[in-house]
């Protein structure tokens, strides 16, 4: 560890740290999960008028959304050829599609001929036909026809075909980007692909789907799932069993981030508990990881080892595979991968909980947030279907999806969401004009400005 590192930790929490957890594990801890790259020392500011400004989002727009790689569906959402789904970011809008021989292909959703979206939603289409006027292009975007070709004899075939953008799968997941000359998707993920390999996300099913639409900018939402010491006073009712304060980040590469946050010992801002205590609190809270409660723990069992081999055992019950091997923190752990500008990936053998945030439209006052939990295909090897989306508008509550996911998880996002109005607010109204953010915990917020700021120049740079 570097001096520099030595520094960081000492200005950490005394609580026990993340290191010191996973010295208490009884299985070999996985590399991936010590503590790695810092981005530095050094006080950070960021300007408030980059949640405000539409001069801000359109630099973002143009740098950043139509410049990186972003997940726009599952591959379980699009399976048959002709199986579409619509993606859409910052005013741009693409037709994710099956092609016949397995391929996908992403492609630009608007007539070329008088500008109408050819389709919406999802669905499975032979052709792509505009409502409008009956201009038709083929799954793979080559031009097929018009209902009157004579009055267009200026339209050469070979160059009308639709505009497409890359793309690439991982784990599962179909990512999109509009810039043809990107780098590699598994350049951008390289830590994420690498570390994920434990957990064969390409064989798990999407089992919730919930879609929030927030008044505030992207940044603000994504921001308030960054970090978790905002749990001491958003959600105080989760402290008994989880470590916000003392949690452990890191920057793997310069676009990802990463969150170790250990379940099964108590936040280091309340009383001291007993295991039983944590264990009464996990097991009855019911959240992410559903196991029976009303055990009574033997004398010098954990909470945090107890509940990690109930989730083993019920797992193994359900797919039919042995885990024997996973480490505790791999069982029951928040260990949140974050890839810029805008997705987070939950690590770990139990159901993964996966974000996205992105602008609602052009404004930067409104963004849209997707919640999906993934879970492992049953043991029986059939595949479920995927769960639908689950719409809750600007001014609705996230207790909408209580039956969806849960009372307990339902609140805790609803206690996230009734903050960022009123952070938007703020940041409209703040005389400075700008925000301190911390060294250790808020790294992954800072990584995202950095990154920001790093793409706008080198865009602004190549312009001039």
């Amino acid at each position: 560890m570097t001096d520099q590192a030595m520094n960081f930790r000492d200005d950490r929490h005394p609580a026990d740290s993340y290191e010191d957890v996973l010295a208490r594990e009884t299985r070999p801890v996985p590399d991936y999960m010590r503590e790695g790259r810092q981005l530095g020392d050094g006080a950070m500011t960021v300007a408030t008028d980059r949640y405000c400004s539409p001069a801000f989002l359109e630099k973002e727009i143009r740098h950043v959304w139509l410049k990186t790689w972003q997940f726009a569906c599952r591959e379980e959402d699009i399976p048959k050829a002709g199986d579409f789904h619509v993606y859409e970011v910052a005013g741009k809008s693409l037709i994710v599609v099956r092609q016949d021989d397995g391929s996908i292909k992403a492609l630009h959703n608007v007539c070329l001929h008088r500008g109408r979206k050819l389709v919406t939603g999802k669905g499975c289409r032979s052709e792509f036909k505009c409502p409008y006027h009956a201009f038709t292009w083929a799954l793979d975007g080559a031009y097929k026809s018009n209902p009157i070709p004579w009055d267009f004899p200026h339209i050469e075939p070979d160059e009308f075909s639709l505009p497409e953008a890359l793309v690439d799968t991982w784990g599962g997941f179909v990512f999109i980007n509009f810039d043809r000359d990107a780098k590699p998707l598994l350049d951008v993920i390289a830590p994420l692909a690498t570390d994920f390999e434990r957990f064969d996300f390409a064989n798990r099913y999407r089992a919730i789907w919930v879609q929030k639409k927030c008044r505030c900018n992207w940044k603000a939402l994504s921001e308030a799932f960054a970090e978790s010491f905002h749990s001491i006073t958003t959600h105080p009712q989760i402290l008994p069993g989880i470590g916000d304060a003392n949690s452990q980040f890191d920057c793997p590469n310069d676009y990802v981030s990463r969150q170790f946050s250990a379940t099964g010992v108590a936040s280091p801002f309340i009383a001291p508990l007993s295991e039983q205590e944590i264990f009464d609190h996990l097991t009855g809270a019911r959240t992410r990881i559903a196991v029976d409660g009303g055990v009574k723990l033997p004398e010098g069992a954990t909470a945090r080892a107890t509940l990690a081999d109930l989730a083993r055992q019920t797992l193994a019950a359900e797919t039919g595979k042995d885990y024997s091997d996973a480490t505790d923190g791999e069982m029951i752990d928040s260990i949140l991968y974050d890839v810029f500008p805008n997705m987070s990936f939950w690590a770990g053998h139990v159901s993964n909980i996966v974000y996205r945030w992105r602008p609602n439209g052009l404004s930067p006052n409104e963004a849209i947030m997707d919640i999906m939990i993934l879970k492992p295909v049953p043991a029986s090897g059939e595949r479920p279907r995927p769960a639908p989306v689950f719409e809750i508008g600007l001014d609705e509550s996230m207790t909408l999806a209580n039956d969806i996911l849960g009372p307990g998880l339902a609140a805790v996002f609803e206690q996230d969401m009734l903050n960022l109005p009123q952070v938007q607010a703020g940041l409209e109204a703040s005389e400075t004009g700008r925000l301190y953010l911390g060294r250790y915990a808020e790294q992954k917020i800072r990584s995202l400005h950095l990154m920001l700021d790093r793409y706008i120049a080198e865009g602004e740079a190549a312009q001039s």
